[in-house]
């Protein structure tokens, strides 16, 4: 069976086998350090597991907001950095991050007005009253003054909340339950693609360091040998140690994990898990009115019904999650979910038939003891230890060798990835003794960089580089990767073989290929979970995975019997979160 195929970085950190800094965790956290150290000229390595931002960065909402109901915990830090980095965020990577028209159903007046000090001061213990319509007025002027307070920008980059009685809400979302007394209408941001927003993080950190700044998927750090870190290759199981002066630990819900194999049992983390569900429902994705449903279940749970993509995404649940547990979403979940749209949307029937998706994270929380879950801190800290090490020199003898810091990341969500990084990297920089060059802050991300904002200025990028394919198709390749569709374009007009695929008439080989060749692809489930929104829309049928496997085969050196067993795996992969599923359920 062949494995010949592009050089993986495993091999470049093999080849030289020390840094300043090595980070361990490639999800969106991890990059962002990355890419923020990389252009402060620091030399830095960067290892994962498994495949880039396939953990809990993958497990996202598709959101990126301010955190409204961070208010009711009294986290107003955190909100307001949350909604700074949120309005940064819809002008440095516009590609993927845009206003997103949120709407809260409300069934009360002055429900939880009481109740609701008494939560906060309990940390959620109490008996739960449902928020009525005063107290999230109240919250809403309050998270209004956070997004119009200057922020990034000096102004404020969303519209102000708006209030409706039933009739003008019936009237906007005639699907609505009819007991709902009031609407509440405030805008936070969608993200329509995390894990490309992640891959532009890491694509931008590659090229501001250059030779110094390294990256490898699928590579694990397993141990300490002789002062430095023991990494091993996830595809060959070769074994490499790698020495640094600083460790950052941005592992997420691993993150103790990863200590312990660092030789430091540390019991910082207490992840909850959150699940999610995808429908192709059309009367239910009209039902939305092109806007996000955000509200409160009967449990006190936030909860939202979010159209994206064709699709309808419902989430979340928070649940107590044990980490050496399978991490899926479960069948009283799913049964959740579905009981959830009902409470709002009562005549919109739906089925377990029209799930065409299901994915499930843990959030990378502290350790929270008695806390309920969803009164758990989304905020995040750092915390410092020395490297341990298995050949620590006997007592009483002495040893001139330079212990390296292990920094740990506690915490951390999607929205403030850029902000948790510059605090985590200015640590780093402070060990080293170096200066911070620049700052992250309003610097565009991948495709971001120059991307077309108005319709004019769009038909201008299309129509410049609709040269070699036709302008449809470059609007295609825009909408998919922004900016960086340039490189897109060129490839699949340089490709003699680029053709519309048969059961993914929207991708193309050529397409594949590239980002097969140029995007740290190791595994068919790559490109269906992370490069592309294949298996998030339900389109990766085995005869489609059979066909994208064909496509990108020649660039990953892969014969006819290692494609087959990728499609297998590939399978396993995007159904993971599903525990019904087997292999014979497909057919």
């Amino acid at each position: 069976m062949s494995t010949v195929g592009p050089m993986r970085a495993f091999e470049e950190l093999k080849a030289r086998p020390y840094a300043d800094v090595l980070i361990i965790g490639g999800g969106i956290n991890g990059l962002a350090t990355f890419r923020d150290l990389a252009l402060q000229g620091v030399d830095v390595a960067l290892v994962e597991r498994d495949d880039f931002i396939s953990g809990a960065s993958a497990a996202s909402s598709h959101m990126i907001h301010g955190g409204i109901r961070y208010l009711e915990n009294g986290e107003f830090r955190l909100v307001q950095e949350a909604v700074t980095e949120r309005n940064a965020l819809l002008k440095t990577a516009p590609h993927y991050v845009r206003p997103l028209q949120t709407t809260i159903p409300i069934f009360s007046t002055f429900s939880g007005v009481l109740s609701a000090p008494l939560r906060f001061l309990r940390h959620g213990g109490g008996k739960h009253r449902e928020r009525g319509a005063v107290l999230i007025k109240v919250g809403l002027v309050i998270y209004d003054s956070f997004s119009r307070g200057g922020g990034l920008f000096g102004t404020a980059t969303v519209p102000r909340h708006t209030f409706h009685g039933r009739r003008r809400s019936l009237a906007q979302l005639p699907q609505l339950n009819p007991d709902v007394k009031y609407t509440a209408t405030y805008w936070d941001a969608s993200l329509h693609d995390p894990e490309r927003l992640a891959i532009d993080v890491l694509r931008d950190g590659r090229s501001a360091g250059g030779a110094r700044a390294r990256a490898a998927n699928y590579t694990a750090a397993v141990g300490v040998e002789d002062g430095g870190v023991l990494l091993r290759d996830a595809v060959t199981g070769e074994k490499t140690r790698f020495a640094a002066s600083v460790i950052v630990n941005a592992s997420g819900p691993w993150t103790d994990e990863t200590n312990l194999a660092l030789g430091d049992p540390t019991r910082y983390m207490g992840g909850t898990k959150g699940s999610h569900i995808v429908l192709d429902h059309p009367e239910l994705l009209a039902a939305t009115g092109g806007r996000e449903l955000f509200f409160e279940n009967e449990d006190g749970r936030i909860v939202l019904i979010y159209p994206l993509k064709g699709r309808v995404l419902v989430g979340t649940t928070d649940l107590e999650h044990d980490m050496a547990e399978p991490i899926v979403c479960t069948e009283a979940e799913v049964d959740y979910f579905i009981e959830l749209i009902g409470q709002v949307l009562p005549a919109i029937p739906v089925e377990r038939a029209q799930i065409v998706y299901r994915f499930a994270g843990v959030r990378p929380l502290p350790g929270h003891g008695e806390v309920s879950p969803g009164f758990v801190s989304r905020d995040y800290r750092v915390e410092s230890a020395p490297l341990g090490d298995d050949d620590a020199p006997a007592p009483g003898t002495v040893s001139h060798r330079t212990s390296a810091t292990v920094l740990s990341l506690v915490g951390g969500k999607w929205t403030t990835f850029r902000s948790s990084a510059e605090h985590l990297a200015d640590r780093v920089l402070a060990l080293l003794a170096m200066p911070r060059r620049r700052s992250t802050r309003g610097m565009p991300i991948g495709g971001g960089r120059g991307y077309p904002t108005t319709e004019r200025a769009r038909q201008q990028w299309i129509a410049a580089h609709a040269v070699d394919l036709p302008a449809a198709r470059v609007a295609t390749l825009l909408d998919r990767y922004g900016t960086v569709a340039e490189a897109v374009v060129d490839a699949v007009a340089a490709d003699p073989d680029d053709a519309s695929l048969r059961f993914l008439p929207d991708y193309s080989s050529g397409e594949l290929r590239h980002l097969a060749a140029t995007e740290d692809v190791v595994h068919l489930a790559d490109i269906l979970l992370r490069r592309t929104s294949i298996a998030f829309i339900g389109a990766a049928t085995e005869e489609a995975l059979a066909e994208v496997a064909d496509a990108i085969a020649p660039v990953l050196g892969w014969d006819a019997d290692r494609a087959a067993i990728e499609v297998v795996r590939a399978l396993d992969h995007v159904h993971a979160a599903d525990p019904t599923w087997s292999p014979a359920s497909a057919r």
